[in-house]
């Protein structure tokens, strides 16, 4: 699947408000937490109670699938984190199912749940609807977060003296994702040979991952340029940057190159800090002859990006929600949350993500290979 955007009459925004994130790293893990305990409550032991209660299963039995389903998260992220065995494995992919699952369940009990109290179908119907309508929605998410779309932008650009064309990948999440996901991954931007490929953070979402897994970088017929991400700062980061930059890729940390004389490529550090893109642009050269772009892992900064004369800043992170209706959730955070914007002559493009975190499921939303073809004018 494949979708061309041509941007040029692309309307300009009103500058949003920027959120900005307060307090200490201490304060914002305990909200963390209590966030992730309060949405426990309806995610997962609301709908397996009231699907128990509809199909009038015992106590016994409803705590015998209540407990492991409702506590699998923990388990998964706290216990078997740092554990390589094959059962270990199959455990957190099941627990990460369920994650995916958890949210289509919730969504169709809410409805089955007026269709209840109007009389129009039994409980046990309703259990029976809400559980073969769930899966059939995972099942379809799972296909569509197996292949990512193609989406190409088109713009034309006064910097630049030639056309330019290049890649985005973003939020591959290599650990939830496996050595061959990005295989096939990298032979769909061979197959589309741009000039060269950004990697926008968020490649590598666990600890321990080889070189070996990562070796299709090497494949790529162009330069990768990279950014950080925050799954990375998560994980063994010093060690991911190596085995990066020992596969040929351009990490760049607050950093720029030139890809040619008329091109500048600059990387920006991914922080929780709103003001970060501000900050680190105003310590960075920019070549004002030269098209820049920016690579950020984060949807923010377009504003310091136009102030500064950058000419497109590209981000990910947000999965645009990845799983139906989280996207509501993300645009509470974000402003943007995908596709293009723009302030002035700056952009800013918002990558839907490559892979997937947790579940390998997309549903309302898509995987994402960005192509940018930008001509001069």
């Amino acid at each position: 699947m494949s979708e061309t955007i041509n941007t040029e009459n692309t309307e300009s925004e009103k500058s949003p408000a920027v959120n900005k994130r307060v307090g200490s790293p201490r304060a914002r893990l305990v909200n963390f937490y209590l966030m992730a305990i309060l949405l426990h409550l309806p995610v997962f032991v609301y709908p397996i109670l009231r699907l128990s209660h509809w199909l009038e299963l015992g106590t016994l039995l409803t705590a015998f699938i209540l407990i492991p389903l409702t506590g699998s998260q923990v388990f998964s992220r706290v216990f078997l984190r740092n554990r390589k065995q094959a059962w270990a494995n199959f455990l957190r992919r099941a627990s990460d199912l369920w994650l995916g699952v958890s949210a289509l369940v919730l969504t169709s009990l809410v409805c089955f749940e007026g269709l209840v109290l109007l009389d129009l179908v039994t409980e046990r119907n309703a259990a029976i609807g809400v559980i073969s309508i769930s899966g059939l929605i995972g099942f379809l998410g799972t296909l569509n977060a197996l292949r990512p779309s193609v989406v190409t932008i088109k713009f034309k650009a006064p910097e630049l003296k030639s056309p330019v064309r290049f890649a985005q990948i973003s939020d591959v999440h290599i650990g939830s994702r496996s050595r061959r996901f990005l295989e096939n991954v990298i032979a769909r931007v061979n197959a589309l040979e741009p000039d060269f490929l950004c990697i926008t953070g968020d490649f590598i979402d666990a600890p321990g991952v080889q070189e070996s897994a990562l070796v299709s970088l090497k494949s790529v017929v162009g330069p990768v340029y990279y950014c950080t991400g925050n799954h990375e700062k998560y994980e063994d980061f010093e060690e991911i940057l190596t085995r990066l930059d020992n596969l040929g890729v351009v990490v760049l940390r607050d950093a720029c190159t030139h890809h040619r004389e008329d091109l500048q490529v600059i990387g920006i550090d991914d922080m929780e800090d709103a003001m970060q893109v501000q900050r680190q642009l105003s310590q960075i050269e920019l070549d004002e002859q030269a098209f820049n772009l920016v690579l950020f892992h984060r949807p923010r900064g377009l504003e310091a990006a136009a102030a500064a004369g950058v000419n497109l800043i590209i981000s990910g992170h947000t999965h645009n929600g990845q799983i139906y209706p989280f996207n509501f959730l993300v645009r509470r955070v974000f402003d943007r949350i995908k596709g293009m914007y723009q302030i002035g002559s700056a952009r800013q493009y918002v990558n839907e993500g490559t892979g997937t975190w947790g579940p390998i499921m997309r549903v309302g939303t898509r995987s994402e290979i960005t192509l940018f073809e930008i001509a001069p004018e």
